[in-house]
């Protein structure tokens, strides 16, 4: 028998499935979705209503899996958007109940509203979702404690868990902001340590996106505070004077090089000054000499530090206000935008088809607790929440294996207060799953909504069956209808996407390697969010074994030498602004030139053309990313990719 090589590596697909996203525990929000759950089913133990308790418990459960850490505005505007949508479902559920195929054509009018709603932006989504999944859950409750009742215990539990997560706002109003803002500070000194190590490029992925967090908190709590904003100015001046030593710190990672210990060491010190409001960073011992980006580096941390120790804010500039749009205005530039377009309508053609699929399969076989397989098909068929290939496939190894945990539980025949500390648990480890994987976040929903639901009334170990089967049933229908047989489902055009990345590199290029690169920062942070939006994207697909997966994986190191291509032109720029002198205008437009040429070449499905050559050896850096870029592009064909390689083997001519 040939030996199996040790070297065969696992699809791509399978990969992306298994492994979850690193994530740091965020223990507060852990503790409220404890205390959110478990404290209705405590009062109704206590009381001798348990099952009123678990009710209450379900409501609570839709604040939470919504809810998020940062700003109160923003989780006010995201939970109770949500909360409100998720209501409003309940309240039609409990008012429709089971009413055979009226309640199916209400739900499958709900999923082409909820498939709509969900265009206008994620707080819209993920509103849009909980309309749907609350309807269906509605209809059941209803029928269990009676109209009226479950819809009362819905809002009292949900306002419960929204009152948990705001309830800090009149103390710590701005502490939220602050910890975005120190957190760019945290990531910059990770960054920093971590330059020329295998460990930068996630530390600049992680960097990006506490920027990107830190300026849309502070950007959205200006916009509406008309002038009391003296703190949120500070803030946000804090957070500007920071580009300079975060292009710094970029551009010592794209050269490999260690920042000095004592320049680390004080990146945390502002850090900490910045989480804990204080303005004394104390005594920074910062390098007078070095190389041109370390002297910046060292001048932008200074320049930091001044800002957070100054409480004077005469000298900050005016806010620019600009005129809002009316209502009007911005449903029209909505309606242009979302409803005019036919990727709405399709989308919600999918969902309306598939929970169509999913009441008529209800109908003709005689599910136990049918209602679960039309929520498992709500929640799967959810592209801007990921692949849906993978939430289908995820959601059903999830269930499978808490539907075991549920299986241990009901085997302990736990009374009242056992399942309270029980919930608790559960429900502690929802948000750290949550953020970390799919399919463990089905495994710890799993157990704790059996216990809500049948904490009350009639359930053993048929019910554990009965969640397996409609589970089964519903991501098969989502996998088979709204995925294999759907038309492009398998085939999402990721190409014009990378070529607009390209471009966006190309034009950052062009503005910062002149000799008046005014506005260079600011393009320099929408590259990077616009880079950072591309690599997710990617692994959205990476997850799904179509060919759309296997070109995503093979373009994967394209990506990757864009991003090296960013950081070697913010070198450069540094080093301009430290003495050195602008390269020849000829040499920057050659390499401004091949990034649009790969651009056009993605957009028109051919190989790139080989990169360029300049004789400037300040520019050697950028040219040598460009090679990555192209030889990662010509990995495989650029209209599709080739089979793996044993189906090349197997079939002739290839």
């Amino acid at each position: 028998m040939p030996a199996v090589p040790a070297d065969v590596a696992a699809p791509h697909w399978l990969t992306q499935l298994l492994k979850p996203t690193p994530a740091p525990i965020d223990w507060k929000r852990a503790a409220r979705a404890a205390a959110a759950v478990a404290v209705p089913i405590a009062i109704g133990v206590a009381v001798g209503h348990i099952a009123l308790g678990a009710l209450v418990s379900i409501g609570s459960l839709c604040g939470t899996v919504t809810a998020i850490s940062g700003p109160y505005r923003d989780r006010l505007r995201r939970s109770g958007f949500a909360v409100l949508a998720g209501g409003i479902g309940f309240f039609l559920g409990d008012l429709v109940g089971e009413r055979g195929w009226w309640t199916a054509v209400l739900i499958v009018a709900a999923a082409v509203v909820s498939a709509v709603m969900s265009a206008a932006g994620n707080n819209a989504s993920l509103a849009g979702l909980q309309l749907l999944v609350q309807l269906i859950l509605g209809t059941h409750e209803s029928t269990v404690v009676g109209p009226g009742i479950a819809l009362a215990g819905f809002a009292v539990g949900a306002g419960w868990a929204l009152l948990l997560s705001l309830a800090a706002w009149p103390i710590h109003a701005t502490a939220p902001e602050r910890t975005l803002v120190a957190n760019v500070f945290d990531r910059l000194a990770d960054l920093l340590g971590s330059a020329g190590t295998p460990d930068a490029r996630a530390a600049r992925h992680r960097l990006t996106a506490a920027m990107n967090s830190a300026y849309d908190a502070l950007l959205v709590a200006r916009s509406r505070l008309q002038g009391r904003d003296r703190t949120y100015r500070k803030l946000f001046l804090v957070l500007s004077e920071a580009t300079p030593a975060i292009e710094a710190g970029v551009a010592l990672a794209s050269a490999r090089h260690r920042a000095p210990k004592a320049v680390v060491d004080a990146t945390i010190h502002i850090g900490q000054a910045v989480r804990a409001d204080v303005a004394d960073v104390g005594d920074l011992d910062l390098p007078e000499r070095g190389s041109p980006a370390v002297l910046a580096l060292a001048d932008g941390v200074r320049a930091v530090a001044d800002v957070v120790s100054d409480d004077d804010l005469d000298a900050l500039p005016p806010r620019r206000t600009r005129s809002r749009p009316s209502n009007a205005e911005r449903l029209a530039a909505w309606f242009d935008e979302v409803l005019a377009g036919p990727a709405t309508w399709l989308h919600a053609l999918r969902l309306a088809l598939c929970m169509a699929i999913a009441e008529v399969v209800t109908a003709l076989v005689p599910f136990e607790r049918s209602y679960w397989l039309a929520v498992t098909v709500a929640i799967t068929l959810k592209p801007d929440f990921g692949s849906v290939f993978a939430r289908a496939v995820q959601r059903g190894a999830g269930t499978f294996v808490g539907a075991l945990i549920g299986a241990g539980v009901l085997a302990l025949h736990p009374n009242g207060w056992v399942l309270v500390v029980l919930a608790a648990g559960v429900a502690f480890l929802l948000p750290i799953a949550q953020v970390r994987q799919y399919a463990l976040f089905a495994t710890v929903l799993t157990p704790l909504v059996i216990i809500q639901l049948e904490i009350g009334h009639a359930g053993g170990w048929d019910l554990l069956g009965a969640r397996l089967v409609d589970t089964v049933a519903g991501c098969a229908i989502t996998l088979v209808f709204g995925y294999l047989l759907w038309p492009g489902s398998r085939t999402p055009r990721i190409g014009p996407r990378l070529a607009a990345a390209v471009d966006a590199v190309a034009g950052y290029a062009d503005l910062a390697l002149r000799a008046d690169p005014k506005g260079r920062s600011a393009l320099r942070r929408r590259t990077y969010r616009q880079l950072s939006d591309l690599r997710t994207e990617f692994q959205r697909i990476l997850a799904e074994p179509s060919a759309a997966g296997r070109l995503a994986a093979a373009w994967y190191p394209a990506i990757i030498g864009l991003e090296r291509v960013t950081g070697s032109v913010t070198r450069v720029a540094v080093e301009i602004d430290q003495g050195d002198p602008v390269p020849p205008e000829s040499d920057v437009d050659t390499i401004v030139a091949a990034l649009h040429g790969i651009a056009d070449a993605v957009r028109e499905q051919r190989t790139p053309d080989d990169p360029p050559v300049v004789d400037t050896q300040q520019l050697h850096g950028i040219i040598g990313h460009l090679g990555l870029v192209v030889s990662g592009l010509r990995g495989p064909e650029l209209d599709r990719p080739r089979p793996f390689p044993l189906v090349r083997k197997l079939l002739p001519g290839r």
